[in-house]
C-alpha cells in the first residue's frame, strides 16, 4: 500500500499517455483532474492486488468516445442543456454502488491512458477508495472488448452510464461485450461523444485471475524514465526503449494528416517524412482513436497487440491522436504488448485482423531485434 504523491500521479499519468500509443485521452485533462482532487484534500492510494481482500468489490470506471473534437454543428445540438458539475465516471460509480448496494473497495482502470487512467484516479480519491495496481489491457485501446477482462470471460454488466448532462443508465444485462460496446458508443455519440462508465464490478478474488497485475508501476516507471530523461536533455525515444524494453522505429516530420470522427471514434492516417538516419524513408500510421498499425516504405513494420508509441521531439511531449502538426518532429517506438494479447485468443479480439487488415501479427523483437 503506497500514498501517491503529487510527483508520483505526475509520472504516472505521463507514463500512461505513453502507452496510451496515441489513444488513452487527453493528458492535460488527466493532470487537471488530479490537481482538482489534491486541491480538495484527497488522498491517492495505491494497493497492489494481493493485499485486496479476496471478498473486496472493486469496479472499473472510466471515459468512452472519440478523442477528437466537436464540430460548430454537433456542438449546436447540445445548446440548452445544462451541464452538471458532477464527474460523469464518479456518477456512474455512487450509481453502480446504489444499484448493486455495495460499498466498494476499490477501483481499477479501464486501460493505461492519461485520460481515461486519470478518470479511475479522479474517482478513487473523491469516493474514499483504493486505486489496485493492474488494468485489463496494459496499454489504451479503442473498444470495450479489448480486455483482459473478456480474454478471462469476466463478465461486463452490470454497468452504470452517465453523461455530463445528468442522464444515468444501469444496463442490468448485456448480450456480450461486443453488444456493450455497441450500446454504450451508441449512448457517446448522443453525449458529445463522451460518456462516463463503470463496469465489470466483480470480488478481488475474480478480478485477480482477469487483470494484469502491476500495471500503474509499469507506467509509473516510464514516467520516470521520461522526467529524467527530458531534465537531461537526452533522447527521449531512447530512454524509454531502454525503460519499457522496447525498440525505435522511426524518426522524421510530419508530411500530412487526415482524421475523421467515425461512429464515436477518431479515425485517422498520419504520414512522417524520414530524418537524419531515416532521411529518404517514409512512415504512415493507421488509428483507431490508438495507433494500431504503421508501415515504413509502405511495408507493414508493426502492428497491434503491441505498442506504436510517439513523442515530439520539438517540445518533449508525448504525442496523442490526431493533434498533429506539418513539420513537426516525432520519434516513434514500439513497446512489447503483454503476454495476455498474445495468446490466440487475446490475437482474435486485438489483433491487425480484427480491424480488417489480412496481416498476420509479428512480434515486434522478431520483426526489428
Amino acid at each position: 500500500m503506497k500514498k501517491l504523491s503529487k510527483q508520483d500521479l505526475y509520472d504516472i499519468l505521463y507514463g500512461c499517455t505513453i502507452l496510451g500509443t496515441g489513444g488513452g485521452g487527453a493528458l492535460q485533462e488527466g493532470l487537471t483532474m488530479i490537481d482538482d482532487a489534491l486541491d480538495r484534500g484527497k488522498e491517492f492510494i495505491l494497493v497492489d492486488l494481493s493485499e485486496v481482500p479476496d471478498d473486496a468489490y472493486i469496479a472499473t470506471p472510466y471515459m468512452c468516445g472519440a478523442i477528437s473534437p466537436l464540430t460548430e454543428e454537433e456542438e449546436r445540438k447540445y445548446v440548452g442543456l445544462a451541464v452538471l458539475d458532477e464527474e460523469p465516471s464518479l456518477r456512474a460509480f455512487r450509481a453502480m454502488e446504489e444499484y448493486m448496494g455495495k460499498e466498494f473497495y476499490g477501483v481499477v482502470s479501464t486501460e493505461l491512458g492519461g485520460g481515461n487512467t486519470a478518470k479511475a484516479f479522479y474517482v478513487g480519491a473523491m469516493a474514499g477508495k483504493y486505486i489496485i495496481d493492474a488494468d485489463p489491457a496494459g496499454r489504451s485501446v479503442p473498444e470495450l472488448q479489448h480486455s483482459t477482462y473478456y480474454i478471462n470471460n469476466l463478465p461486463i454488466a452490470p454497468m452504470a452510464v452517465a453523461n455530463e448532462f445528468g442522464d444515468v443508465v444501469i444496463l442490468k444485462e448485456v448480450a456480450n461485450d461486443l453488444r456493450a460496446e455497441a450500446l454504450v458508443r451508441a449512448m457517446a455519440v448522443v453525449s458529445k461523444n463522451s460518456i462516463g462508465v463503470v463496469d465489470h464490478p466483480a470480488s478481488a478474488k475474480d478480478l485477480r485471475k482477469a487483470v494484469i497485475p502491476g500495471a500503474i508501476t509499469y507506467a509509473l516507471k516510464l514516467g520516470q524514465a521520461y522526467r529524467e530523461a527530458r531534465e537531461e536533455n537526452n533522447d527521449l525515444a531512447e530512454a524509454l526503449c531502454k525503460a519499457g524494453k522496447g525498440y525505435l522505429l522511426f524518426k522524421g516530420t510530419v508530411k500530412d494528416f487526415g482524421w475523421d470522427t467515425i461512429d464515436g471514434f477518431t479515425v485517422g492516417e498520419t504520414y512522417l517524412e524520414g530524418t537524419g538516419d531515416y532521411t529518404g524513408s517514409t512512415y504512415k500510421i493507421w488509428y483507431k482513436n490508438e495507433h494500431i498499425i504503421a508501415w515504413r516504405n509502405g511495408e507493414v513494420d508493426v502492428t497491434v497487440p503491441d505498442l506504436i508509441c510517439m513523442v515530439c521531439e520539438d517540445n518533449k511531449e508525448p504525442v496523442t491522436n490526431p493533434n498533429y502538426q506539418i513539420g513537426m518532429n516525432v520519434a516513434v517506438f514500439a513497446l512489447p504488448a503483454p503476454a495476455e494479447w498474445r495468446t490466440e485468443k487475446g490475437l482474435d479480439c486485438f489483433g491487425p485482423k480484427h480491424f480488417g487488415y489480412n496481416i498476420e501479427y509479428l512480434p515486434v523483437e522478431k520483426k526489428i531485434g
